[in-house]
């Protein structure tokens, strides 16, 4: 049996030798604190967390539902006569009936078909020349200054020349999409790869990395980024570049549809042709941000708040 010395008010004496059975311990939040003092905290919320949750499909369709209907309202109001804007009510009519007699669906087959191949040898003319050009040195001395001159010539303005050299059937037509798509995938891509940490290159080096390596292990990953954002761009001239190719001596499409619509003094075929570009547009945008969430997951990226 041992007596302790230690003098009165010592830190040994004032130690409890038990504790209560609900007293604090610590969390991963912090001590709680004890339920026989009386305190009840409360826990520190963020402010974006006390914001009323809505969902977001919900806000981001406020704006179109609140312009359609101001648009209704106008139409029936006769501010706007049909002769100006058809009201959405008989657009909805028109569209129906084009998608039961065939015509839309045709129509947009053969848009998308265009689409798809110019920018199928848009994205290989200018993912091409933005890897010689910003890959060597003596690539871009080559390439660079006469891309940067054609870049600056609109492409409408080519259209009588492609008819000259490829007549009057679909190769214009692709042909003026595949410009438009080329220089922003160009840009783009160019500047993604020149935009690659040199830090990032002399790691590698000083791991072994061969030029191939680098290239395939560093420099690509590290223009990932900026070739989605080139290729966003290239969809949305596409179809822009498409509403001009189709109204060039076309006999199909939904260029061909509006030509047909002004012919005849149509708006409301023609707003219907304006919606599916606007859509087609809209869920090529989507496929390209799903492509850009699946092939970048390695980079945190600020989303809003």
């Amino acid at each position: 049996m041992s007596i302790s010395h230690a003098p009165p008010g010592s830190p040994e004496t004032d130690i409890p030798e038990t504790s209560h059975p609900d007293a604090a311990e610590p969390t991963a939040r912090g001590p709680v604190p004890d339920p026989d003092l009386g305190l009840d905290l409360e826990p520190i919320v963020p402010a974006s967390s006390r914001r009323t949750r809505v969902p977001r499909w919900l806000r981001r369709t406020t704006g179109p539902v609140l312009l359609l209907a101001l648009w209704q309202l106008l139409s029936s109001t006769g501010v706007l006569t049909a002769d100006v804007l058809a009201s959405p009510g008989r657009i909805a009519q028109v569209a129906g009936d084009l998608i039961s007699d065939g015509s839309l669906t045709s129509a947009m087959t053969t848009s998308l078909q265009r689409v798809a191949g110019g920018l199928l040898l848009g994205a290989l003319i200018g993912t091409g020349l933005a890897l010689v050009s910003g890959l060597f040195r003596i690539g871009e001395d080559i390439v660079d200054a006469p891309v940067q001159m054609l870049r600056t010539v609109p492409f409408v303005g080519l259209i009588p020349l492609f008819i000259i050299w490829f007549g009057i059937g679909e190769a214009p037509k692709i042909a003026i999409i595949t410009l438009g798509v080329t220089f922003p995938l160009y840009l783009n891509v160019y500047a993604g790869i020149r935009g690659v940490d040199s830090q990032l290159i002399e790691a590698g080096e000083s791991l072994g990395l061969s030029r191939w390596g680098l290239v395939r292990h560093v420099i690509l990953p590290g223009a990932l980024p900026g070739a989605m954002t080139g290729l966003r761009y290239s969809l949305g001239i596409s179809w822009l570049a498409l509403v001009f190719a189709e109204q060039v001596n076309a006999d199909s499409g939904i260029g061909f549809l509006m030509v047909q619509a002004r012919d005849f003094l149509r708006t409301d075929v023609i707003v219907v042709c304006l919606i599916v570009y606007a859509f087609l547009g809209l869920l090529a945008d989507l496929v390209v941000r799903s492509l850009e969430r699946l092939l970048l997951q390695w980079r945190p990226t600020f989303t809003g708040r």
